[in-house]
């Protein structure tokens, strides 16, 4: 049974959950599901934007056949490629086979590269415009957010911007799909947060000028792939703030995320004693992350989000135990900077995962060491202790100017 939203004059939501996933693109958790947005505009013309995942298509054909209420789909934009945005377009043109494909030159060659598809369509570019009646159809190029061919359409009679999966998150929607209607900061930030630096945080450069583009843009809704819709000033200025700060990899808050990579549990003990001073200290935001437990996208995310982050690590094989060496790769592929950093390392003989650690750390953009590596030699000794009763004063000093 078809379960539409009317998202405002003539425009519905025609997407749905997937509340079975264990694993977003095959790598990401995402116990709370995740939803696949699609949107149909009801004017002199219908215009379909995306379609979903096969996860989803049973709803949504139903969900589209109700919104058309027996007219004939006009228009299909395609604004990202994906498979879980686009694997029922081949279903769709066979259903609705006299639909107008709308999309640039990239998405053209991905289509045929996908579905075989050689049918014409309108191609469009930065700037070209499409009337559909009483709205126009405004279409923004967006590269490399997160893939190439990405483009966004900018609708300026009801000041609406179709986003792809810019401003998206993990997570199904529940009773509402609007932003302002959800407890977001509580329930959706750290999804939106861990979606964001892993699918698309690399990119940050290309965001920046994608948020170049919508601050030439008035916009009262935005209309994203995958989450909430915003449709209150207020909620978009938040939002978009947030983009700003994530995509200039500067700190979203200050605080401390230490990491610890343990064997036996000695180099935890180090981990969780540091963690201890520096909260002594009066630094009230401490995490406490085991590496070798803690999904990789969740470390990412929470390695972006705080000010200070500290590496801790046993030395195994003569260099960093594995699972903080895959941690450090994926930081270093996702372009970690501007970041404090402390080390903490670990050897029952030769430790020398700290050094690594510092070698590879310190060679990101603007990362700078705050006090003294920390050795321990098997286990915490008393000596030690008052190390790392040092190292938490000077990180928490640091934090609190």
């Amino acid at each position: 049974m078809h379960n539409t939203v009317t998202i405002g004059e003539d425009l519905i939501y025609v997407g749905g959950n997937d509340r079975r996933i264990a694993l977003f693109e095959s790598a990401f958790p995402v116990p709370r599901g995740v939803s696949y947005n699609s949107y149909l505009l009801l004017d002199e013309k219908t215009v379909l934007f995306d379609t979903v995942d096969i996860a989803a298509s049973e709803v949504f054909f139903e969900n589209l056949g109700h919104a058309l209420g027996g007219r004939t789909l006009d228009y299909l934009v395609v604004h990202h490629m994906e498979p879980d945005h686009s694997a029922s377009f081949v279903r769709l043109l066979q259903t609705y086979p006299d639909v107008k494909v709308v999309t640039n030159q990239k998405v053209k060659g991905m289509l045929a590269n996908y579905f075989g598809f050689e049918r014409e369509v309108l191609l469009v570019k930065e700037g070209d415009t499409l009337s559909v009646g009483k709205n126009t159809l405004t279409f923004v190029v967006a590269p490399m957010v997160h893939w190439p061919e990405v483009m966004f359409t900018y609708i300026p009679e009801k000041k609406l911007l179709f986003s792809a999966d810019a401003f998206g998150t993990f997570g199904a929607l529940g009773g509402s799909v609007f932003a302002d209607e959800v407890h977001f900061e509580r329930d959706f930030l750290d999804d939106a947060r861990r979606y964001y630096f892993n699918i698309v945080g690399k990119y940050g450069v290309q965001v920046q000028n994608a948020l170049k583009k919508a601050a030439g843009l008035e916009i009262s809704t935005i209309c994203p792939l995958h989450g909430p819709i915003w449709r209150t000033k207020e909620s978009i200025a938040w939002y978009l703030a947030k983009y700003d700060v994530w995509s200039k990899y500067l700190p979203e808050e200050k605080g401390v995320a230490v990491f610890y990579a343990s064997v036996y549990g000695h180099t935890q003990n180090a981990a969780e004693i540091l963690a201890a001073e520096i909260a002594k200290c009066g630094v009230t935001d401490v995490k406490v992350y085991d590496v070798s437990v803690t999904h990789i996208s969740e470390l990412l995310s929470e390695a972006f989000r705080y000010s200070h982050v500290v590496f801790a690590s046993t030395t195994y094989n003569n260099g960093v135990f594995i699972s903080m060496e895959n941690f450090l790769r994926d930081l270093q592929a996702h372009a970690f900077q501007n970041r404090k950093y402390a080390v903490v390392e670990n050897g029952s003989w030769s430790p020398q995962a700290g050094g690594l650690i510092e070698e590879t750390v310190g060679a990101w953009k603007n990362m700078r060491k705050v006090g003294e590596k920390v050795t321990l030699v098997s286990a915490v000794k008393e000596e030690t202790r008052e190390k790392l009763k040092a190292l938490g004063e000077a990180i928490a000093e640091d934090v609190k100017k």
